[in-house]
């Protein structure tokens, strides 16, 4: 892995929240009722979670998102700036609350619902509003947690300035032709490929978007097509505790590893590591890695 001395730029436009995660024996059935041993909450949300990723991990990090006029906002706000990130773009709206995620934990799975809120309020005009800095950014990171328009205008007006963008295609949903070959890079989890793509044999996919699309699973395993061969990585740990955000943990060490013009491989291989990390502790935030981890 090479790191140059020079701080890459990474927009990400994006979602925020508060995960509340409840701690149960098993995992409720359809009409079932469960009792939770306990609950605790954390910061999250995917586009936040990748924000802190890229920053922790040297990058001079600009966000573009939304919150709601509410105490919980307020708070997501601070934990950014906290954690070095840039929340000029980040917009208040009156009409709804601040995202939140419902988690129902058990035995390293997990149920999970999301209310986007005030995610949804994200719009274009903040796109336009953060112009300069996406002109002058390395790299735009997108997820699917925001309204699809958004993600598109996004890609589109970065696209017209040269730059690299990635998307971490979850939650799952369709992706219009367009944009995946605008784009630099997809991260999809296996579970959401035929959702995504309209196509659910990994390699019809990997070999018709080789080294663009990385297809992930639960085990922090990672596969592509490099136009030759297929790759496969794994970083699997038994100590594993907390899965939840290792997806964003990786796109954030795979955005990284690519500003600092590293191969594919190494990005993958580096994503891995920064997502087998995070799942070390608790929280999609909380146990994400430091450059000086690596160095």
């Amino acid at each position: 892995m090479n790191f140059s001395s020079e701080s890459p730029k990474i927009v990400v436009v994006g979602s925020c929240s508060l995960d509340l995660v409840l701690y149960t024996d098993r995992i409720p059935c359809s009409n079932g009722t469960v009792l939770a041993t306990h609950s605790e909450s954390y910061f999250g949300g995917k586009g936040a979670n990748q924000a802190v990723g890229t920053a922790r991990l040297g990058a001079n990090v600009y966000f573009v998102g939304c919150v709601g006029m509410d105490p919980l906002g307020q708070q997501i706000m601070r934990n950014l700036v906290k954690e070095n990130v840039n929340v000029g773009f980040v917009s208040e709206t009156e009409k709804d609350s601040t995202g939140t995620a419902y988690v129902t934990s058990s035995e390293g799975n997990a149920s999970i619902v999301v209310v986007p809120a005030a995610n949804n309020y994200l719009t274009t005009q903040q796109i336009d509003e953060a112009d300069r800095y996406i002109h002058s950014a390395n790299l735009i990171l997108l997820q699917l947690e925001i309204p699809i328009d958004v993600v598109e205008y996004t890609v589109k007006k970065a696209k017209k300035y040269g730059k690299l963008v990635g998307v971490y295609a979850s939650p799952g949903r369709r992706l219009s032709d367009e944009l995946i070959d605008s784009v630099d890079f997809i991260i999809v989890k296996s579970t959401e490929l035929s959702v995504v793509f309209g196509e659910d044999q990994k390699e019809i996919v990997l070999k018709k978007y080789f080294n663009k699309v990385f297809i992930r699973d639960n085990t922090n395993s990672t596969i592509y097509f490099d136009g030759i061969e297929m790759k496969y990585f794994r970083n699997e740990n038994d100590n594993m505790i907390y899965r939840m955000g290792m997806g964003d943990a990786f796109t954030s060490g795979f955005a990284v590893a690519l500003c600092h013009k590293n191969t594919i491989e190494d990005c993958v291989k580096f994503g891995n590591r920064v997502s087998s990390m995070v799942s070390l502790g608790k929280g999609a935030q909380s146990d994400l890695p430091f450059l000086s981890d690596f160095l």
